[in-house]
């Protein structure tokens, strides 16, 4: 059973980012096509879901406009 339960979850996380980077790659054609508000929700959902995926928690909205700076930029771990 446990390995069952790891394979699933390793299937979740590649899922997960999966879906973050589609959400991505969406927000960035939305803005080079001058959608520019439709873009920045879609960057809002993709910097929710990068979080998610982290286990980094956030509780408001600002929580999501910060933490990326804080965990990513701040500690020097943003990786491209």
């Amino acid at each position: 059973m446990i390995f069952v339960s790891i394979v699933n979850e390793t299937e979740n996380i590649q899922y997960r980012i999966k879906r973050t980077l589609k959400t991505y790659n969406d927000a960035i054609y939305l803005l080079d096509t001058n959608s520019t508000n439709s873009g920045i929700n879609k960057l809002y959902y993709a910097t929710i879901a990068l979080l998610f995926n982290e286990d980094i928690e956030v509780k408001s909205h600002d929580g999501v406009k910060l933490k990326p700076g804080e965990e990513f930029v701040i500690n020097n771990t943003a990786s491209l």
